[in-house]
């Protein structure tokens, strides 16, 4: 039976309805502001929301969450929004439903962090003094800490959201692998190695002389003699310069180890996993001295004077 109560009631709530209704059309269409390309994350719808409110992202955990529910959980990875001002509504759409185009960027064992930025820059079409001045600003080390390995990178990323991803991704690797072999994670202590694998890096032919490269620079450094090696140098943008004895005699920097005892103050370059695995156990000798012979690859000895023999066969 209607009654005019009944009325009154499905009146009242659909007066409710509409209100809802309202207020969810005005939340989607809230302008929102958001960077042309945005990385998601794996994880649960609240997740991802936590996510995005943690990175400044203008989204409402308690409704948002079920919007996204109703249009499509989000896709991990970069997604390309493409627009830097939309509303809310087209944000989250784009969040379920677009892929960002994505392009190879390699950074290869011995490289420089300078001169990766440089081919950065280039690559990607980005400014390389907002790249260096933001990594300077938020990594821990200025060099060493980058993994090497090929990225899949979106067109359209900007400066500061590609240099968090691989400050926090390479953080996530160095963590990882010291937990692997330590079972801890000493940043200080982790990076000496860091700092002894980039000289290995820079000094070795192969993977396969790592290990005694290695045991090159732990006995000199134990003998307390100075390591005398030209890898220390390539550092920065002198990555690929010939050392020379000029250059020997003006470079004042730590990085000169025929100038100053112990290790620089910093890595020389960013390091495979081999380098660092050679850093952490050397192989046992009593190597001293090596010199590059005529087949690529390196001439170890454990005395001066048969590292002199050594250096007379390469010149004969």
């Amino acid at each position: 039976m209607i009654t005019k109560k009944n009325i009154q009631t499905f009146l009242i709530t659909c007066d409710v309805a509409l209100i809802i209704i309202l207020s969810l059309i005005f939340h989607l269409v809230k302008p929102i502001e958001s960077s042309k390309v945005v990385y998601i994350p794996k994880g649960s719808v609240t997740y991802i929301i936590s996510y995005l409110q943690t990175n400044n992202f203008e989204v409402i955990k308690q409704i948002d969450k079920y919007m996204l529910y109703f249009i499509g959980k989000p896709q991990y990875g970069w997604i390309d929004i493409g627009q830097e001002h939309l509303s809310r509504g087209d944000f989250l759409y784009k969040l379920s439903h677009s892929k960002a185009a994505m392009q190879a960027l390699t950074l290869i064992p011995g490289e420089t962090t300078k001169i990766f930025f440089k081919e950065v820059s280039q690559q990607f079409g980005l400014d390389y003094t907002k790249l260096y001045n933001t990594f300077y600003k938020i990594s821990p080390f200025k060099e060493g800490l980058l993994i090497p390995e090929t990225y899949n990178i979106p067109m359209g990323i900007s400066e500061r959201h590609l240099i968090y991803y691989l400050v926090n991704n390479s953080l996530r690797v160095h963590k990882e692998n010291s937990m692997k072999i330590f079972g801890e994670y000493n940043q200080k202590r982790w990076f000496r190695y860091i700092t002894i694998a980039s000289i290995i890096q820079k000094e070795s032919a192969n993977a396969e002389e790592m290990p005694i490269v290695s045991s090159v620079i732990y006995n000199r450094l134990k003998k307390h003699m100075k390591l005398q090696m030209d890898g220390a140098l390539n550092y920065g943008l002198y990555s690929h310069t010939r050392i020379t004895s000029k250059r020997i005699k003006k470079d004042k920097t730590k990085y000169n180890t025929y100038k100053f005892f112990g290790l620089p103050d910093a890595p020389v370059c960013n390091v495979s996993k081999e380098a660092i695995v050679a850093a952490i156990f050397p192989k046992k000798s009593k190597y001293l001295y090596f010199v590059k012979n005529k087949k690529g690859v390196h001439s170890f000895s454990k005395t001066y004077s048969e590292h002199r023999k050594n250096i007379s066969k390469l010149r004969k």
